[in-house]
């Protein structure tokens, strides 16, 4: 999900997607090595009201699998990575390809490599897993974008999937959702759902030592990983942390190595003194105030546009994170593919209409906003309730860990949350289809028109062809006022000066684990 719910970096991804893609046999490698015998140790601090909250990590079960990406990514590795430049990197798989239009997938598997139960990784295991993580039942919150018809294990090495019609963006929808992340159906059928969530059996650069659930997890070297002479790190723990500040202050004095995702502004600079600073890359979307347009009072357009003219996110942006977020009036960010930062006809900042609007409803207007406990979120919400108190709209605030707020979604229970959307390619992870299309788990949107055009943005491959889809979607939120939009927060990652890593110390999207050393 996202940072407010939070998005995980996982959720920014997008390959350019062609016609016709292959790229079997793009990496070369496949055996089988040691894990490197010289590895260290490190502590990579979590925030426990988003990636430091993990209810189990079978990523069927795992309702918070975006936000427990980086454990998720630690212990199973992945069908595709998300290197520099945002390119997609086939890790499990080898390769892959588009035929029939692009709505045949075959992905093609890296052969020799077995879960750390010592059973082989197949194709078979790979259709098992993806069927498995798209049924029904289980709560996977990134995964209902996956327009899958049958999966089918051709040989040893080949796993067929047949979409109902062209997603142009699934090879990056894999990079942080379920069907990535690839279990042992051998060690599931033993163990049990509920055991296997607790010491989960993959093919990742780790394999779990304990598990104690939002607390303590901690991880040692898979000694059969794929790659020869990886991971780099002997042992690797993650730990759950209470505050931005709880976390800056563990690694100043040597309790841990790194933490991702601060979003304190004041803490930024004080840290660069002693410690790596890292951005990480603004491809996410604006915060945005998520409305239920299904109930009272927001299945009327006026209240709707009162909380538009009433927010102003100029001063939030100055004031809580020294301007550096940027303003946008669409769900995508500045560094994503598909990035409108103004949109004709939004409505801006007037106070004078905001207090008309609300004197026309009534018995004036009253919003209970839900948001995340952590990081900003409470912050922003604080500012948005005084700004809206000035056009006589009266705000409550409720703040909460993510699975409160994952439920109050699911149940369609909550008025108005103060959420953050988009991602590199809008039509995955936090973007148009989670927070707009009528079927997604954590929308507050019913609208057929706009379900057609969300279908329509995936439905060609070119990029080029799917822009003007996506602007046309940006002014239709807007001209029914589906949702006022803010700034993206900007945030950082902190980690000890003898600690390295693409996506810990550089600005990859991803954290890819299995690279990350401490010298």
């Amino acid at each position: 999900m996202n940072k407010g719910i939070r998005p995980a970096r996982h959720v920014r991804a997008f390959v350019a997607a062609g016609a016709v893609v292959s790229l079997f046999g793009s990496l070369a490698g496949g055996s089988v090595a040691q894990a490197a015998p010289n590895g260290k140790s490190l502590n990579v601090l979590e925030n426990v009201n988003f990636e430091g909250s993990w209810p189990g990590l079978d990523p069927a079960t795992n309702t918070n699998d975006a936000a427990d990406l980086n454990m998720m990514n630690a212990v199973y590795g992945g069908l595709f990575e998300l290197g520099a430049n945002n390119q997609v990197i086939p890790d499990l798989a080898k390769g892959y390809k588009f035929t029939n239009g692009g709505k045949t997938l075959t992905i093609n598997l890296r052969p020799g490599v077995k879960f750390t139960d010592g059973t082989p990784l197949n194709a078979q295991a790979v259709a098992f897993n993806i069927k498995r993580d798209l049924e029904p039942q289980y709560g996977c919150i990134c995964d209902s974008s996956f327009p899958v018809k049958s999966i089918t294990p051709q040989g040893q090495l080949d796993v067929v999937i047949q979409l109902k019609e062209v997603f142009a963006p699934i090879i990056s929808a894999f990079s942080g959702s379920a069907p990535n992340w690839i279990i042992s159906p051998t060690a599931l059928s033993k163990m049990g759902e509920k055991a296997f969530a607790l010491k989960p059996v993959g093919a990742g650069p780790f394999e779990v030592v304990s598990d104690k659930p939002s607390a303590v997890l901690q991880l040692q070297a898979n000694p059969t990983y794929w790659q020869k002479g990886k991971p780099l790190l002997r042992n690797l723990t993650f730990t759950a942390v209470g505050s931005d500040q709880s976390a800056v202050e563990g690694i100043e004095a040597g309790d841990a190595g790194a933490y991702q995702d601060l979003t304190t502004v004041p803490l930024v600079a004080a840290a660069k003194k002693s410690l790596q600073v890292t951005t990480i890359p603004a491809a996410l979307g604006p915060y945005v105030v998520q409305l239920n347009t299904t109930a009272a009072p927001f299945n009327n357009i006026k209240a709707r546009e009162a909380l538009y003219y009433a927010t102003d996110p100029q001063p939030i942006n100055k004031g809580l994170v020294d301007g550096l977020g940027t303003i946008s009036q669409s769900p995508s960010g500045p560094g994503a593919l598909f990035y409108f930062p103004t949109v004709p006809g939004y409505r801006t900042y007037n106070l004078a209409k905001a207090k008309a609007l609300v004197a026309q409803l009534g018995g004036g207007l009253k919003v209970n906003l839900i948001t995340s406990s952590a990081g900003i979120g409470v912050q922003i919400a604080t500012a948005l309730k005084s700004q809206w108190s000035q056009a006589g709209i009266d705000a409550t605030i409720s703040a909460d860990e993510l699975p409160a707020l994952v439920s109050a979604f699911h149940s369609f229970n909550f008025q108005a949350a103060l959420q953050s959307a988009g991602g590199y390619d809008t039509a995955i992870g936090n973007g148009m289809a989670l927070r707009y299309a009528s079927s997604a788990p954590f929308t507050g949107v019913k609208d057929p028109k706009l379900d057609k055009l969300i279908n329509e943005g995936v439905s060609v491959l070119s990029p080029a062809k799917r822009r003007p889809i996506y602007r046309q979607i940006a002014t239709y939120i807007s001209d029914h006022a589906y949702s006022p939009f803010l700034f993206n927060v900007p945030s950082w990652n902190v980690a000890a000066k003898n600690v390295s890593g693409p996506g810990l110390t550089t600005s990859n999207f991803f954290v890819r684990w299995e690279d990350v050393t401490v010298k």
